[in-house]
């Protein structure tokens, strides 16, 4: 406990938000049909609270190929991928670390 009684707040569990340490995953992306007539990376950091960060991307007439870089708390990238594979996008992961 901290002075006074109250409990130290430790930098690493604070939230993005509240100046904690943000997590950052690569991951690609492939969708096909529908869904890429959909904007499913725009939804992702609105929904989601993600920074996201588009670092290559390859879009032919039947099929999307995405390389995306997110950021934010870790529980809220977990959420946000889970909802992309839900909308029928194959999410691959390339690298994952937490950003100094």
């Amino acid at each position: 406990m901290a002075a006074g009684g109250t409990l130290a707040v430790n930098e690493a569990a604070k939230t993005p938000a509240e100046g904690g340490r943000m997590a950052r995953r690569r991951v690609y992306l492939t969708y096909l049909g529908d869904v890429m007539k959909e904007p499913i990376i725009y939804e992702l950091g609105h929904k989601f609270k993600l920074v996201t960060n588009i670092r290559g991307a390859t879009i032919k007439d039947d099929i999307g190929l995405v390389t995306l870089e997110v950021s934010g708390d870790e529980a809220e990238i977990e959420r946000g991928l889970s909802w992309l594979a839900g909308k029928g996008v194959k999410v691959e992961p390339i690298e994952m670390e937490d950003s100094a």
